[in-house]
């Protein structure tokens, strides 16, 4: 479904997954005048220069498993773009995309267990493709590939690209389990071997990733904390 201005491509997807749409539909939006991201915090686009989807998934796997889609789709997501802009595209745990240490995009996935005890999950993907300018705080922290390249690039390609290897990735998650994506994740990932906060608020080095997705950072006083992307409004 190819919307112009929506709210956000999370709340339609959610509608039409409250329906009985099936795996697989893609809502795109043109603009989001309520986009959100990780932690409720806003996304802010350009109407017209991003891509901007969400996408409906009934995994078949144990509801454990479900914080680790956030992981899943960066690595796709970092791959697609890299292979389509040359660009060195990162991932940064639990759900960013970075280039040259600026982010471009960013992944959110929103789960819920319907009545039937099915898992429902809302994977929405932002990023920012052919957006020059940057105001307020996002100035020095966000990019676009289009200002890093220097050049604008075809959306429908991007797309086609991203849905290519999303769908690649989610079925050897969903058959073969995390342990493919953790080391994926671990060779394309910028966030290993640097400073970062747990949730706790104690600071230390982000040592490893754990083998259900759980990020592992030695804090500064020698302790292993564990820090837990959440499965439901990340």
């Amino acid at each position: 479904m190819r919307l112009g201005e929506v709210d956000s491509t999370q709340i339609e997807a959610r509608r039409l997954a409250d329906g009985g749409a099936p795996e697989g539909t893609v809502v795109r939006a043109e603009h989001q005048t309520r986009g959100r991201g990780r932690l409720g915090r806003d996304w802010v686009d350009e109407p017209g220069s991003a891509l901007l989807i969400s996408i409906v998934l009934r995994p078949a796997v144990e509801v454990s498993r479900l914080p680790q889609l956030s992981l899943v789709a960066g690595i796709a997501v970092a791959e697609a773009l890299g292979e389509t802009s040359r660009l060195p595209v990162a991932v940064e745990w639990p759900n960013d995309l970075l280039i040259r240490g600026l982010k471009v995009g960013g992944i959110l996935a929103e789960s819920s267990i319907g009545a039937d005890g099915v898992a429902v999950v809302i994977l929405g993907i932002g990023i920012n493709v052919n957006q020059t300018r940057f105001a307020g705080d996002l100035q020095g922290r966000a990019t676009s590939l289009a200002h890093q390249a220097g050049h604008p690039f075809d959306r429908e390609r991007l797309l086609a690209a991203v849905l290519e290897r999303l769908e690649a990735w989610y079925r050897r998650w969903v058959a073969e389990g995390f342990g493919p994506v953790r080391e994926a994740w671990r060779r394309g990932s910028v966030t290993l071997g640097r400073r970062v906060t747990t949730d706790g608020g104690a600071a230390g080095i982000a040592e490893d990733l754990a083998e259900d997705g759980a990020l592992l950072v030695r804090t500064d006083a020698g302790a292993l904390v564990r820090r837990v992307a959440t499965g439901s409004a990340p």
